[in-house]
């Protein structure tokens, strides 16, 4: 007969199984879903500051099938992605440069470093007055949002090459850019998606705000648009949006890490 303690360890360790491994991530936003669904229904929360999920479904659907919502979005993704390109790739080369030669670090790194540690937003009335409030400024603020992380994990990465894989490739024989392609960029990868992860998470906080300060079309300006006119639910959909396209873009750059770093072992969990 077991134990009462053996039966206990294997509902813990096995009562997940019951759910298939998919659903494991969804168990938390659809228990809050029912329970805000619920407290709605029962007229607990007011509907204005917070309308139930099937409301905001309903709104969703309503600007989906007017064609209003797919041209915000599409105008939101081509800045997001506008300003990250420019920013990411921009990042990556300096960090590249400022990795690999000491001149380099020397002369560019204290005065980017320095350039971090300002304040984005603080930099916004400054850009309108050198740039106004057309589309350049706004890509232009979102590519300085995504430089950085982009810049400083590409340094670190490249800094973190194990010194025993220098010496390896002297055995080899490499040229530069054989060491460079073959050895630095695979050892500094992991770093380098995470900085994509990060300039992605970046663009899209950026984009919101750039979209507030002075437009016509995209989510932000249809979030800021919606909450003068105390429209709650439109709102939300915008929330949702960027929260969708925000985990949808993480996870592409999670499968290209699982895909490109197979061959690293990781730390995985126990419990």
């Amino acid at each position: 007969m077991k134990s009462p303690s053996a039966t206990r360890e294997f509902t813990e360790k096995d009562w997940l199984k019951v759910i298939p491994r998919p659903l494991h991530a969804w168990l938390v936003p659809i228990a809050i879903l029912a329970l805000w669904q619920a407290a709605g229904g029962f007229g607990w929360i007011s509907a204005t500051l917070l309308p139930t999920p099937l409301t905001i479904a309903k709104q969703f659907a309503s600007l989906g099938a007017s064609g209003e919502l797919w041209e915000h979005f599409r105008i939101s993704i081509l800045r997001a992605l506008s300003g990250f390109l420019l920013g990411g790739l921009t990042g990556l080369a300096l960090g590249v440069s400022t990795g690999l030669g000491k001149m380099a670090e020397r002369t560019l790194d204290p005065s980017l470093q320095m350039l971090r540690t300002v304040p984005l937003l603080s930099l916004i009335p400054l850009f309108i007055l050198w740039f106004g409030i057309g589309e350049f400024s706004k890509i232009l603020m979102i590519s300085l949002g995504a430089f950085f992380p982009m810049y400083v994990n590409t340094f670190l990465g490249i800094r973190n090459v194990d010194t025993k894989l220098y010496e390896v490739s002297r055995i080899f024989q490499y040229s530069k850019p054989q060491l460079l392609i073959r050895l630095i960029v695979p050892a500094a990868l992991p770093n380098i998606l995470l900085g994509i992860r990060l300039s992605l998470g970046v663009s899209w906080l950026v984009l919101v705000v750039a979209e507030m300060m002075g437009t016509s079309a995209g989510i932000g300006y249809m979030i800021q648009d919606a909450r003068a006119y105390s429209q709650t639910d439109i709102v939300f959909v915008g929330i949702i949006i960027f929260a969708i396209v925000g985990k949808l873009s993480d996870s592409v750059v999670r499968l290209l890490e699982s895909r490109l770093l197979s061959w690293r072992e990781t730390y995985k969990g126990f419990f």
